[in-house]
């Protein structure tokens, strides 16, 4: 049975869960919204943080390169919060349309993708706190270390695990 395979799925719903497809969307569904429960907030109050501090006065004591960092991680944060609420938007807009499965995929696209740039948006996080703090070779040596635990958490661990199932 393939972990990409729609069709084998389904059968093992049926079986192993006497399930539907529609109560496996709701399911998946509820489980997404979860998920999403518990990172929207951290993303938006990150994103938030992150838009307050060219007003800071320290701010424009920051290296070029650190500014380059700046930007880059407020783009990732608002792209982050842009995809992680996007489920909701499309809820709200598909509500009542029968179009279940259609939401399910796409937000569960959309919580990756909001993961992956939550993940960056992190990492220059760290960049930037480092740096500041530390100086650069803290702050490459933080932010790599960072990049790769959630590289390694976030993603290949799952992956792995997910092709032993």
């Amino acid at each position: 049975m393939s972990d990409d395979d729609p069709d084998s799925d389904d059968s093992w719903n049926v079986a192993a869960r006497d399930e539907t497809e529609t109560q496996r969307l709701d399911r998946n569904w509820s489980s997404l919204l979860q998920e999403l429960r518990v990172v929207q907030t951290g993303v938006q109050f990150l994103t938030g943080f992150l838009l307050t501090l060219p007003f800071q006065n320290r701010f424009f004591d920051l290296s070029d390169a650190m500014q380059g960092v700046y930007l880059a991680t407020v783009t990732c944060s608002i792209g982050a919060t842009v995809f992680l609420v996007a489920p909701v938007g499309m809820h709200r807009l598909l509500f009542r349309r029968h179009k279940l499965k259609d939401l399910v995929a796409a937000s569960h696209r959309f919580a990756i993708s909001g993961l992956v740039l939550l993940g960056l948006a992190l990492t220059g996080v760290v960049a930037l706190i480092f740096d500041t703090v530390a100086g650069q070779l803290p702050a490459v040596i933080a932010s790599a270390a960072t990049a790769l635990a959630f590289a390694y958490f976030w993603l290949v661990f799952p992956w792995v695990r997910r092709g032993r199932s």
